[in-house]
């Protein structure tokens, strides 16, 4: 061992020992090789999984939620067209007496005996009298001769 203070004799250095100290691939050890290198610190592989799972969790529950938002559109659709035939299916089974025009406007109304009518007068435009004791809907007559409800009653 040196002391310090005191020079090292570079003739004493066995170059055998050095040359079974130094490696021939230094980009493959896991410290730096010289005092300039890049500081190598082992990583915590638990940490890295944990942060992965966590944004993969995060992405899939944003999926999920996208996924379950379009299956509730998708049921309000579907509970709008049933909506759709339920109403039209009523007008079809009500007493008209005209022949109703596709994106025309008609009114729905119940009788006293419990039949349902369609008519050309609005609620607001009978006066006094009423023949019918429920206004039901104002509803339009669509292309595929399903009725849309424009208004809703009672």
């Amino acid at each position: 061992m040196n002391k310090p203070g005191k020079k090292i004799d570079v003739d004493s250095i066995d170059m055998e020992k050095m040359e079974e100290l130094v490696t021939p691939n230094p980009g493959t050890i896991s410290f730096p090789h010289t005092v300039g290198g890049a500081i190598i610190k082992p990583e915590d592989k638990g940490k890295i999984k944990g942060r992965a799972l966590s944004a993969m969790y995060e992405q899939t529950d944003m999926n999920m939620q996208q996924i379950y938002d379009q299956m509730q559109l998708l049921a309000q659709q579907a509970k709008a067209i049933q909506d759709r035939v339920d109403l039209s299916e009523r007008i079809y089974q009500s007493r008209m007496s005209f022949e109703p025009l596709i994106s025309r406007v008609y009114h729905l109304y119940t009788k006293k005996d419990g039949t349902d009518t369609l008519s050309l007068i609005g609620p607001g435009e009978w006066g006094r009298s009423k023949p019918f004791e429920k206004y039901v809907a104002t509803v339009k007559l669509l292309a595929d001769h399903t009725w849309d409800i424009v208004e809703k009653g009672e």
